[in-house]
């Protein structure tokens, strides 16, 4: 389905495969299996990271499906539970919003009135046609293993993350902000099955 402020389909497969060729050139470096060291240093690395509970970040988005797609610009923030994920889109400059915490989430800007659902994820399923776990991606856009299930990585030569296998979704990272510390995913590449999510921040803030 096509939805009001969304790139159509096809117009999205353009910017996703440019995206693609972007992203995949980025993605050279042999990939470290974890050992003791790499894993201690991931932990510590994720302890820094859970303690900073507010944070935001801007930047590109395209979500491709086997249905439908779309992409625009991203602005995301989160302070502690409560979070606000604001997509526009680039041609018709429409915007939409995806707002709430663990318990709720409303989504406006597709319809006359706020849509509501307990899961996020499956209120961003049923109204557009994505499949994006936004609870789970909170902790996957920074790099970090979310909690509650096992999960598989893989490292770069420097220690940061490389590849991160989770609740079904793989999760690459391609390229890193090294000013933040710890640094930062600049360019993200989640799959899952015929899904696919393609993330370029442009900017992080975080305390």
């Amino acid at each position: 389905m096509s939805e009001p402020g969304l790139v159509p389909s096809r117009a999205l497969r353009v910017v996703a495969l440019v995206l693609a060729f972007g992203l995949l050139a980025a993605c050279a470096g042999q990939r470290l299996r974890p050992d003791a060291a790499l894993l201690a240093k991931q932990q510590q690395r994720e302890n820094t990271l859970a303690a900073r509970t507010t944070w935001s970040l801007e930047g590109r988005l395209a979500v491709a499906g086997p249905a439908d797609g779309g992409s625009g610009m991203l602005a995301w923030s989160v302070r502690g539970e409560v979070y606000r994920f604001e997509v526009q889109a680039p041609v018709t400059g429409k915007t939409w919003i995806l707002s709430g915490d663990s318990r709720h989430a409303q989504v406006e800007g597709l319809a006359p009135n706020p849509l509501r659902d307990d899961d996020a994820a499956r209120l961003i399923e049923r109204e557009l046609g994505w499949k994006l776990p936004v609870t789970r991606f909170d902790a996957w856009v920074r790099g970090v293993r979310a909690a509650g299930s096992p999960a598989d990585l893989e490292f770069r030569a420097d220690g940061l993350p490389s590849l991160l296998v989770q609740d079904g979704w793989r999760i690459e990272y391609l390229d890193y902000v090294e000013d933040h510390d710890p640094p930062l995913p600049r360019r993200v590449f989640a799959s899952h099955g015929g899904y696919k999510v393609r993330l370029a921040v442009q900017r992080w803030r975080m305390p």
